[in-house]
């Protein structure tokens, strides 16, 4: 074909732009194979500008009446280039009224130069004033007498789900619109069941597209899973719930490829199966999308990963293509044997014709080169086993002489460059009890007279562990009496206690901060961690700790100024070796090897009152858990591969004042140490992390920035119950008056948050807008991190800080029977079905079915007789002694009159 290509970059790398003739552009299929031919699927995206004598309609002025049934309006919460994007869905309007609502002053574009000034605003400024999206909307824009490149019959091998099985997918073959304005955005995602796709933008303002080529979309999802571990460990493939923005800074900083390019309007835009692409609107505009398929795609849609938790995404039962285009393999994949590896650089079988001979050059080339240094993400893979002569393990109470070599695998550390992640492969390197320096030795004979003075030692320790144990009841402590801090050092008990915890599952003394998590997750309720066992007698496991725990702050890069994205010391199956410590018996999986330290003879944990498991440094002289420096957010390790040290510079002073609801009433004198509080709304209980482990806390990984996300027993919900709500839903909530009704959901909405430190040390996280004083943060949005501020306190007064972040959280408006309103938290919602938590359910009188009969049993419209209200008001104080935080109100009523009842 004669058609003028021109590539973003040079030789076959970037996106490549396409300009059919009239006589090209008529048959839609050869060309999308003449594009493969010129190698434009390896960008993942392609432009096409169709001849200028092509038109799909002939005026765009009939359209204002079109009606958009359900806009949208995107909420993207976040910071330092990384967002979670929420939907909310809007009432229905007209293109007239969404065109007008997109030019107004509060949602037009801004003005700008050039591309590049215009992006940096819109990642500035995406989580301020949502915009309103009208996607999905059903139907085409093109003329009937249209026949090129006409997105509503393509005729592709697609088709074949509609001609022969009668399935119509909405948006997938059949087409949708899309009305746009500024700051609308597509989040990171591949095409359904990794279709192709196509998009043509009828009018309005550009559209900017990025896309990561196919061969690098496995290292895609591996930065995502690592950032947002925790929507990996509910969906594997979440990233197609179309809510994960991760910037162009982040990708260049953590090495993943991709490529950028700006669609005008009356311009083709073709995403090709497995090509992850986002993009964002410059302004009002419509575009309309469908999706296709040609031969090359069967493999793909054979292999795609689909979203599992829910209910609406599409799946194409793939027998029909296989039948059809692959009969020979049809048997072999119903038995389920058909699987291949997918060469991305391969072009469609239709291509044959244009690439002649050279078809099956191209083919066995690009698998030569894949095969001889690449992995299946197009990485270059290597195993290395490094070893260590010295035992440096942070974890041992003695160290001394130098020891037999160690294999040591590497990791990288948490709270400086959060990256690197994979939340099944790289999370295995996320520990080693950095400073744990296990080693596989005997340990030194000892003498005979150091043997009888241990046996002393021994015997007068068992003594008070008869009258402590005693005094312990609960069973989640009763192996804790000899490792509290309060009590004198015994490393016989605490070596005892090591080697318990490596002997059963999770096998790792830092995985067990995640254990009770997997154990509720499991469907049998036991551990899903299988322990294997390979050659030489070393055991491996999976890690639970993603690497992101110890790796959270975008801004830091290794040494080649680039993040890092996995750990070369992990197995192809996510599996990572682990080693004990024969002097201490900490368990951990392996990590790059580190300089040898101290002796840690008496070294206790600064931040939590037990003792055992793997410490390392900190930056003060001090010692600490990795457990701990994982779950508070302020920690921070200081080198990625290295582990540590641990810099506790930014935990704020108010932590340390906080009392751990388990310990305090175990230790003899005053506690010490860092808590934590559950991260279930304005919830105040706190606990150190090591505390809240053993008594069987529910800790698991959070979406970044938070990394670690903890339940209280006083808010452990079914996951199942926690689903998410739809207007109309009758549900449960607390009223104003303290007391808990039945209440329909009535819309969906959002509330900012803004987070301080201020001047003293303290800090708070649930400031509105308007506590800023010196700003308007309603109408400019909230201040720069860092900025200083002045903050108007519930007391009235003014006090100084520095500005942290933002948040913008989902809130539910409900309405009561008596017509008030509230808006609250999801976690202060319950459905109907699923079991009320004791603090609502036991308290009398506390939860009623009706505003209008709070007390069915005990009211009458008696006139009060003197005798009556003297019981009246002894039931008041009795239920007021019962549950000062929720008295017993009358009955509410619509009405101004007070409402009289009498207690029986």
């Amino acid at each position: 074909m004669a058609s003028d290509v021109v590539s973003q970059t040079h030789g076959s790398k970037g996106i490549m732009t396409f300009y059919p003739t009239v006589e090209e552009f008529k048959n839609f299929s050869r060309y999308i194979a003449y594009v493969e031919s010129q190698g434009a699927h390896k960008a993942g995206l392609a432009k096409i500008v169709p001849p200028k004598e092509w038109k799909p309609r002939g005026s765009y002025d009939d359209i204002d009446d079109l009606v958009i049934p359900a806009p949208i309006q995107q909420v993207v919460t976040g910071q330092s280039g990384l967002f979670t994007q929420y939907n909310i869905q809007k009432k229905s309007m007209t293109v007239r009224e969404f065109r007008k609502m997109a030019n107004s002053d509060k949602f037009c574009s801004p003005h700008y130069d050039d591309f590049e000034e215009l992006e940096r605003k819109y990642w500035k400024n995406v989580t301020f004033n949502p915009p309103i999206y009208g996607a999905d909307v059903n139907g085409s824009l093109y003329g009937p007498e249209v026949k090129e490149w006409n997105i509503r019959r393509l005729n592709t091998i697609l088709d074949t789900v509609e001609c022969e099985s009668g399935i119509t997918i909405e948006g997938v073959n059949t087409p949708y619109l899309y009305f746009g304005m500024w700051k609308t955005t597509f989040a990171w995602h591949t095409e359904d069941m990794d279709l192709y796709s196509i998009n043509y933008l009828h009018f309005g303002e550009p559209k900017s597209w990025y896309c990561v080529p196919p061969e690098h979309g496995k290292r895609l999802e591996r930065l995502a899973k690592g950032f947002f571990p925790g929507s990996s460990q509910n969906c594997e493939a979440f990233l197609r719930h179309k809510m994960t923005l991760i910037s162009p800074s982040i990708l260049k900083k953590y090495g993943i490829p991709f490529d950028k390019i700006t669609q005008e309007a009356g311009e083709f835009m073709v995403t090709f199966p497995y090509a992850y692409h986002a993009g964002f609107n410059h302004g009002f505009n419509c575009a309309e999308s469908t999706n296709f398929a040609t031969e090359r795609w069967i493999e793909y849609g054979k292999q795609a990963v689909l979203c599992s938790c829910r209910k609406d995404m599409v799946k194409i039962s793939m027998d029909v293509f296989v039948k059809k285009y692959q009969p020979d393999r049809y048997e072999q994949w119903l038995a389920g044997r058909d699987v291949l590896p997918i060469d991305h650089m391969r072009p469609t079988p239709e291509a044959r014709e244009f690439l002649g001979e050279s078809f099956n050059d191209i083919t066995s080339n690009s698998n030569s080169n894949s095969t001889e240094s690449c992995g299946e993400d197009g990485e270059r893979k290597r195993w290395v086993i490094y070893y260590r002569k010295e035992c440096p393990c942070s974890a041992c109470p003695q160290n001394g002489g130098s020891q037999p070599a160690l294999p040591q695998d590497s990791e990288s550390k948490r709270h400086s460059s959060s990256a690197q992640l994979h939340a099944r492969k790289a999370a295995a390197a996320a520990h080693t009890a950095a400073g744990a320096q296990l080693c596989q030795r005997a340990s030194t004979p000892s003498s005979p007279a150091q043997n009888l003075s241990t046996i002393a030692h021994t015997g007068s320790v068992l003594a008070s562990d008869v009258e402590f144990e005693q005094k312990e009841k609960e069973e989640w402590a009763k192996p804790l009496t000899q490792l509290w801090q309060c009590r004198p050092h015994d490393p016989q008990a605490e070596r005892k206690y090591n080697k318990s915890m490596g002997q059963q599952a999770p096998y790792c003394s830092i995985c067990l901060l995640f254990h009770t998590y997997h154990q509720s997750e499991s469907s049998s309720g036991s551990s899903s961690v299988t322990l294997l066992n390979r050659k030489g007698g070393r055991q491996w496991s999976k890690p639970l700790i993603p690497e992101v725990c110890f790796n959270t702050q975008s801004s830091k890069t290794n040494d080649n100024g680039e993040g890092q994205l996995s750990n070369p010391h992990v197995a192809e199956d996510g599996t990572s070796r682990l080693v004990s410590c024969a002097q201490c018996c900490v368990r951990v999986h392996t990590s790059k090897p580190l300089l040898c330290v101290e002796q840690l003879s008496g070294k206790n944990c600064c931040l939590c009152s037990l003792r055992g498991g793997a410490l390392q440094r900190a930056n003060n002289d001090k010692w600490v858990h990795v457990l701990c420096a994982i779950t508070v957010l302020e920690a921070r390790f200081v080198n990625v591969t290295e582990r540590g040290p641990v810099d506790l510079s930014a935990i704020p002073l108010p932590r340390f004042r906080l009392k751990c609801v388990y310990c305090r009433k175990r230790m003899k004198r005053e506690v010490n140490g860092c808590c934590v509080q559950c991260s279930h709304g304005r919830c105040s209980t706190a606990f150190h992390p090591t505390c809240a482990q053993a008594a069987g806390i529910l800790m698991h990984p959070d979406d970044w920035p938070f990394i670690v996300f903890i339940t209280c027993h006083r808010h452990r919900r079914n996951a199942a119950s926690m689903r998410e709500l739809t207007v109309g839903q009758r549900v449960i909530s607390k009223h104003k008056n303290a007391r808990y009704y039945q209440c329909d959901v009535v819309e969906l909405t959002t509330a900012t948050f803004y987070e301080v430190v201020f001047d003293d040390g303290s800090y708070s996280d649930n400031l509105f807008p308007e506590d800023i004083e010196n700003r308007d943060c309603v109408r400019l949005g909230p201040p720069a991190e860092g900025d200083a501020v002045q903050v108007r306190w519930t007391d009235g007064l003014i006090y100084g800080a520095k500005f942290k972040a933002s948040h913008s959280i989902p809130m539910y408006l409900v309405e009561f029977e008596d017509g008030s309103q509230i808006t609250v938290k999801r976690d202060d919602i319950y459905t109907l079905d699923e079991n009320l938590p004791k603090r609502v359910n036991d308290v009398p009188f506390r939860f009623s079915l009706s505003l209008s009969s709070c007390f069915p049993p005990l009211i009458s419209k008696s006139p009060t007789c003197g005798r009556d209200k003297q019981l009246q008001i002894f039931v008041s104080l009795f239920l007021a002694t019962a549950d000062r935080n929720d008295q017993l109100s009358p009955p509410l009523s619509s009405s101004s009159t007070a409402c009289q009842a009498t207690y029986l």
